[in-house]
């Protein structure tokens, strides 16, 4: 029932109070209008000098046009707009703009845009040596800085909500752009875009737009809605495998595509500190190509993604309702972000059980190469939890769990683990070349079998590189978790977490190429092989053993025995044992560890005690011989591998005094402390010997 319906119910009086006041109303708004459209010119010019001084005072730009003014009730409009940074090149010319505000929304003080015209408009980002004419896009004001600072705590749902609103209201409802150009030239690159025409009508949108002289087309179509802040967008190009321009050049990166589509459905404001980010995405097509992330082009046929993200005070979230699916795979992370004042992450995943192959084919072509063409039975079930707080790392939460029973494999993909229970033959890599071919059995005289290698030899590889060999499946959780707490505390990658199985991955399957990706695949690989159970612990330990690294071209368990000490594998005492399980992680400085007389130098006895007293209380000493500190002093370099004897020496006890060495001394202290945090999470503080501290 509206207003003129209820009158008749009215007194008299009240009716003419009501009439003189709906009277009194639109008299002030008339009047208003009336005073604003006197003065209507003067607040242009005021405005348009703020925005010539609020330019030249903080970004050194000269805004030039040579006529401005009123075109209907709400409508400016310009010609001949120069944009020119102090002594560099011109940053935008634009021939005619004309731009409306909507009426209603500006009484509530909301400046919201109706329309927008551009002709002729020209964008141009010039870079000569290390000066650009846009710098000042990404210089900071210090008064603004100065003055967040003096805020407080930020309220990350509240700014977050203040970017969508400016946003969206400078999203005009009708656009009409006619010749625009956007190009960006340096001292060896220029790349241009170009939009013929681009228009939005009421909301609806499409463009086309052109890479240079039609080296490359992209259709943009959609909607947006600026007062409910919707945008739906397709990107769609029209040539295969056209790259994006500029990444690759800038940023070693090459993406293409067949068609993005992106739909921000709602922002749904809960409270002033609670913001929530409804919609979702999809792509055809999509290729990545980086080199630290793959030699190979990644390519991801299909996928797609659809919920919320949830916008707190001081935290951000993926809600765990959110769900990715690739293919057939279909999978819900929960990943939540704590910024301030520790930056905390938090990563959950709960698959449920699902088809194994579906995983597989989900995994995009040139990501895993290994993997490529597997075929497998069964479900399997996987849940990943993982927290940490990045200022205090040892507060680390880490758990990883498959339930892979029903898992099976059919049929394997390039890396066949099967032929591992066969003579083969391994290539040995020093970076990206080859150094020389191994035959893995009989037809090798330098093959030995485990039984003939000496067990306390087994026993000193083992508990330096992999305690829980024999009893877990591929992987070392409390080694991750370390691994991990290791590096953020040292801000740089200072130890893995590889266990033998996956150091025996890598030799054997895995190409030479360092990059992020090789790791996951290596992990993916090591489960595969071990959840199969195709090859025995033994057997995945005697070719470790006869393919490993122990000195410059010295491959295999009896050609090191044989170089350093003259021996047969069989042969090694305890001493000899710990050193050669010492130069491992780095077997070209083991020559380093002698002096001139051909026994081990001091530092290296650290090694000795942490890893003999492990053995002692472990019991694996039970049937050795255990002369004085674990055989450091019996361990005899072969004579002609001895470094030279120092000038005017005469007295054994000399010790020499080497920068590299020093510098090595150093670290290997630091490895052998990481490596001991380790052994105590493993063993229990009180199994790590007090020798070793």
């Amino acid at each position: 029932m509206n207003i003129i319906e209820k009158l008749p119910s009215l007194t008299l009086k009240q009716r003419k109070i009501a009439i003189w006041t709906a009277g009194g109303i639109l008299a002030v708004m008339l009047v208003g209008l009336i005073v604003t459209l006197s003065v209507r010119v003067k607040m242009l010019d005021s405005a348009v000098q703020k925005v010539k001084s609020t330019l030249q005072d903080q970004y050194d730009i000269d805004f030039q046009t040579s006529e401005y003014g009123f075109s209907g009730l709400t409508t400016v409009a310009f010609k001949d707009i120069l944009l020119l940074p102090s002594d560099r090149d011109t940053l935008a010319r634009i021939e005619k703009m004309s731009v409306s505000v909507r009426l209603w929304p500006l009484l509530f003080g909301d400046v919201k845009l109706g329309r927008l015209e551009l002709v002729n408009s020209k964008v141009t980002f010039v870079k000569k040596d290390s000066l650009s004419n846009y710098d000042f896009l990404f210089s900071k004001e210090k008064d603004v800085a100065k003055s967040t600072n003096e805020e407080g705590p930020t309220n990350y749902a509240a700014l977050i909500d203040g970017v969508i609103k400016q946003v969206f209201f400078k999203i005009p409802r009708d656009m009409e752009l006619t010749n625009f150009e956007a190009s960006y030239q340096d001292d060896s690159v220029f790349q241009k875009i170009r939009l013929p025409v681009a228009s939005v009508d009421g909301g609806d949108f499409q463009v086309e737009l052109y890479l240079n002289n039609h080296d490359a087309q992209w259709n943009f179509a959609g909607f947006v809605n600026p007062d409910k802040q919707q945008l739906q967008v397709e990107i769609s190009s029209e040539k295969k495998n056209v790259e994006l321009p500029l990444l690759r050049r800038k940023l070693g990166l090459g993406i293409s595509f067949d068609k993005i589509m992106f739909d921000l459905k709602s922002v749904n404001r809960v409270s002033a500190d609670s913001l929530t980010l409804a919609g979702s995405w999809s792509f055809d097509n999509l290729s990545i190509n980086h080199h630290r992330l793959s030699q190979e082009n990644i390519v991801l046929p299909e996928a797609t993604a659809e919920g919320m993200i949830n916008i707190g005070s001081n935290a951000l979230e993926v809600d765990p309702k959110s769900t990715i699916r690739v293919k057939e795979f279909v999978f819900q992370p929960y990943i939540k972000y704590i910024p301030k004042p520790d930056k905390e992450i938090e990563l959950s995943i709960h698959t449920g059980q699902f088809k194994a192959q579906d995983f597989f084919d989900a995994i995009p072509a040139g990501l895993f190469e290994s993997v490529e063409g597997i075929k497998v039975q069964g479900e399997i079930d996987y849940d990943l939890d993982f927290n940490v707080n990045l200022k205090h790392p040892d507060s680390l939460l880490f758990s990883s769990k498959v339930d892979d029973q029903g898992l099976k494999i059919v049929k394997w993909g390039k890396a066949d683990i099967s032929i591992l229970n066969t003579p083969f033959t391994y290539r040995a890599y020093e970076d990206t070349v080859l150094m020389r071919e191994i035959i893995l059995g009989p037809d090798n005289p330098n093959f030995t079998p485990l039984a003939s290698i000496a067990p306390i030899l087994r026993k000193t590889v083992l508990n330096t590189e992999d305690p829980y060999f024999y009893e877990h499946n591929g992987f070392e959780e409390e080694a991750f978790k370390l691994s991990i707490i290791t590096n953020i505390n040292e801000k740089a990658f200072k130890r893995g977490a590889s266990t033998v199985s996956m150091q025996f991955v890598k030799n054997v399957f895995l190409n030479r190429n360092k990059t992020m990706m090789r790791k996951f695949e290596e992990i993916l690989l090591v489960w595969l092989m071990e959840s199969s159970n195709q090859v025995s612990k033994d057997r995945l330990f005697e070719i470790y053993l006869n393919v490993i690294e122990w000195g410059k071209d010295v491959y295999g368990i009896k050609e090191a025995s044989a170089y350093y000490f003259g021996k047969l594998p069989s042969e090694l005492n305890l001493g000899e044992s710990l050193y050669l399980s010492s130069i491992v992680p780095r077997p070209k400085t083991g020559l380093a560890s002698f002096d001139y007389t051909g026994h081990l130098k001091p530092w290296v006895q650290r090694h000795f005690n942490t890893y003999g007293s492990i053995m002692n209380r472990r019991g694996q000493l039970t049937d050795e011989s255990v002369p004085g500190n674990y055989g450091f002093y019996q361990v005899v370099l072969e004579p002609n591998l001895r470094p030279a004897r120092p000038k005017g020496v005469v007295d054994t006890g000399f010790v020499e005094r080497d920068p590299q060495h020093e510098a090595m001394m150093r670290e290997m202290e630091r490895d052998e402390i990481r490596r001991r945090n380790l052994l105590e999470r493993l063993f229990g503080k009180d199994s790590v010997s007090n020798e070793a501290q």
